[in-house]
């Protein structure tokens, strides 16, 4: 499947929980073993970003939409 989407994450569902109304789908990631974040110049220069800094990817969203 192919979507223009660029924050992909494949994975595999470990547990299903079906409510009433809403489902929640738990989902182990194994790939992407890169991230590759886009951020201003500014903030990478703010944080002090450098080759070997222990970091957190954080993906930001109002949605995740399950490919299957």
């Amino acid at each position: 499947m192919e979507i223009s989407a660029r924050n992909q994450l494949n994975g595999k569902i470990t547990n299903v929980d079906l409510g009433a109304v809403m489902a929640n789908i738990k989902i182990e990631v194994t790939e992407p073993n890169v991230i590759t974040a886009v951020i201003t110049k500014e903030s990478a220069e703010k944080l002090g970003l450098k080759e070997g800094d222990d970091v957190a990817a954080i993906i930001k969203s109002t949605e995740v939409i399950i490919g299957k």
